[in-house]
Parts: structure tokens; sequence; C-alpha cells
């Protein structure tokens, strides 16, 4: 049972819990670090050098996207690809644990599209 500062009664006297899931907590955190989510949304459109990723997400500086790719390879959810001979290519592509968050970030957009939209073009007049 949850202690009681873990839970809240509903309207309807139900009690429920109310205490963040770690893993939750984690996921929004990682996909949530700044830029990661745009990184992540370029690479849904396929495999990508890294100039190419500098390049769909234009105020990303080199530093932090390296940052960010060496995050997202070490969690797992970026596969990095050395393609040998002159010259050397290095590729990006998202794992099957990228890949799937497919359905998230496109909720993700559509929500941002409705909520964030009207909101962005009226503070721009």
């Amino acid at each position: 049972m949850a202690a009681p500062e873990d839970t809240a009664e509903s309207d309807r006297g139900e009690t429920r819990e109310t205490a963040c899931c770690p893993l939750y907590h984690e996921a929004v955190e990682l996909v949530g670090r700044r830029w990661t989510g745009a990184i992540l949304a370029v690479l849904l459109e396929g495999t990508l050098r890294f100039s190419e990723i500098a390049q769909a997400v234009p105020e990303l500086s080199d530093r932090l996207l390296s940052e960010r790719m060496k995050e997202l390879e070490g969690r797992g959810m970026v596969e990095r690809n050395v393609i040998s001979g002159p010259p050397l290519r290095v590729e990006y592509s998202l794992s099957q644990m990228g890949r799937e968050l497919e359905p998230a970030i496109a909720e993700l957009q559509r929500w941002a599209t409705r909520w964030l939209g009207e909101r962005s073009i009226s503070t721009r007049l």
C-alpha cells in the first residue's frame, strides 16, 4: 500500500497513486534534454551523417550535437556506423529502441502544432 503522501482522493472518493513512475520520469528527462527531441525527429526520416543532422537543426552547435549523439548512442537509441575508405564517413540511424519513439514524437508534434502554433504566431505579431 502506498504511503499517505503518495495517494490522492478523486471526486468519487477513490484513492489513486500520485507518485511519478521513475521509468516515466527517466524517459521524459532523456528525450526532453535540450535538442534531443529535435535530433530524434530528424533521424526518424532515416540515416544521416553528422553534417546533415547539423544542417537539419541549424541552431544546434556542433559541440552540443556531438555530446547528444554520444549520449543517445550510449543509451542504445542511436546506432553509429563508420564507413571506411576514402573518405571515411560516419552515419547515424535510430536503433529499434529509438524508432519505437516515433508514435510519441509524432503525437508531440501534433500537440505542439495545435497548442503552441497559434500562441507563437500571435506572440510574433
